[in-house]
């Protein structure tokens, strides 16, 4: 079926897990005249959602419903998932669009592969968005507006399929959509999310809380950390499945703090200069 038609379509758009993000991807797609349905663990979530027109049908049975969902957002953890696949597979609509939010795209891919044959399409995609807090009365399609996300697509995908994706993604409020490999969407994370999640749990573990930290910070300290308020769960699955990459860049980082260090040692105020310099460039591209 081509994209503008099942666009046209009254989709039935299934979220599975009605947490932050799942909770905001359906207040967004709620706009449009699609049927919203929600898959979650918890009656509280569901109750939560139905209660505040968030979804149209909720159920903590996904053999229910499946049957009928066009499109199927995975808005669960890496291994949550991958879990909900398995075990699921037999329910999902035939024809029906698969994708993910999960923020590792070479574990997803390779774990899900098998499943290709099964008369499902994989869509493997990545919301580059969030906030410190968890759970759906912390949803917000705000978080979206002027966001980045990301497709990243296989041997296997049709093109009206990752049109379809990319055009929810843009109704939803991102702005830019980009399609890239599974490794370079792996190697360029662990940089600019990864990293910066590092940086900031190792600040704010390093302070020894001698004083009254809060009464000697400015918005410096605050933007810095803001992230190192983290939810440890879904993080450490996502620092250990990109392990690899992860490492380099904190043995970049390690190397540019070094050095900064022995500049300062050394009193050459020149080096400290360029450095600053180097860093305002870099940062002036960024818009």
């Amino acid at each position: 079926m081509e994209t503008q038609e099942k666009i046209g379509d009254k989709m039935n758009i299934g979220v599975v897990g009605i947490g932050l993000i799942g909770g905001s991807y359906a207040k967004a797609l709620k706009k449009y005249p699609y049927t919203i349905y929600g898959i979650d663990n918890s009656q509280e979530t569901l109750d939560y959602a139905l209660n505040n027109n968030i979804i149209d049908i909720g159920t903590s049975t996904p053999s229910e419903i499946l049957k009928d969902l066009d499109v199927v957002f995975l808005c669960l953890y890496p291994n949550e998932a991958v879990k909900f696949v398995r075990d699921n597979i037999n329910f999902f609509k035939r024809g029906a669009i698969i994708s993910d939010v999960v923020g590792v795209k070479r574990f997803m891919i390779n774990s899900l592969d098998i499943y290709f044959n099964d008369e499902v399409e994989f869509v493997f995609a990545h919301p580059i968005a969030g906030r410190e807090t968890i759970g759906i009365k912390h949803s917000n399609e705000a978080i979206f507006h002027n966001a980045n996300f990301v497709i990243t697509p296989t041997k296997h995908n049709k093109e009206e399929s990752i049109n379809l994706i990319k055009t929810l993604a843009k109704q939803m409020g991102f702005k830019n959509v980009s399609l890239v490999s599974d490794v370079q969407h792996d190697e360029i994370i662990s940089f600019t999310s990864q990293l910066t999640h590092v940086i900031a749990l190792s600040l704010v573990n390093s302070d020894e809380e001698k004083y009254d930290t809060s009464m000697f910070i400015g918005d410096s300290y605050k933007d810095l950390t803001r992230i190192a308020m983290i939810n440890d769960t879904l993080w450490a699955e996502l620092f250990l499945k990109n392990k690899d990459f992860l490492l380099k860049q904190i043995n970049k980082f390690e190397n540019q703090l070094d050095i900064l260090k022995d500049a300062i040692m050394a009193k050459d105020i020149n080096k400290i200069q360029e450095l600053m310099r180097s860093a305002t460039k870099k940062r002036e591209k960024i818009k």
